[in-house]
């Protein structure tokens, strides 16, 4: 099976709650394509030794890797990280995610401004590309292990909006018009 994703609801609810609108409104891994989110889906037994991850981290020049737990048991300043992954952002770098194990939710800026939640499981790799909109948050299970993968040298720094005055979002925005 591959990706879920959705039009979020208006709601305040719970960040972790899936805020599916009523009726659902889906999205295709072809539309998130043409926002430039690319998708794939491994098998997180063998990640290790994944020939197919290998074959993307070398053709994408994914060179550096680690691997975080984020649960509140195992990652400090728990709370903190949680409210600042789920403050809406952009990168000036593509970010990369595998899910090893547990799951969360990836919410990004349609072209239109609208959030589309994206449902991350284990096995589910993902790219959004560099200055999209976008945040982070765990789903109800509160536990994702996750691959962190860059080019290069990894750069952590979000830049919360409005940050429309970076060159990664200004070339977002013309890749978006381009495609869309």
């Amino acid at each position: 099976m591959g990706v879920e994703a959705w039009y979020m609801d208006d709601s305040d609810d719970d960040q972790r709650k899936p805020h599916k609108r009523r009726p659902n409104v889906a999205v295709t891994l072809e539309e998130l394509e043409k926002h430039g989110i690319l998708y794939w889906k491994l098998d997180p037994n063998k990640f290790e030794d994944d020939l197919k991850l290998q074959k993307i981290r070398k053709e994408r020049n994914y060179t550096w890797m680690d691997i975080v737990n984020i649960h509140k048991d195992t990652m400090p300043n728990y709370e903190e990280k949680i409210k600042s992954f789920y403050q809406e952002h952009i990168h000036l770098d593509e970010e990369i995610r595998y899910i090893l194990a547990g799951s969360g939710y990836f919410d990004v800026r349609d072209k239109d401004d609208k959030w589309i939640r994206i449902a991350m499981k284990e096995g589910d790799m993902i790219t959004l590309p560099a200055g999209i909109y976008h945040r982070f948050t765990l789903d109800e299970n509160n536990y994702v292990k996750a691959m962190r993968l860059f080019v290069g040298e990894p750069v952590w720094t979000p830049y919360y909006r409005p940050a429309d005055e970076f060159e990664a979002r200004k070339k977002y925005i013309q890749f978006l018009n381009e495609r869309l």
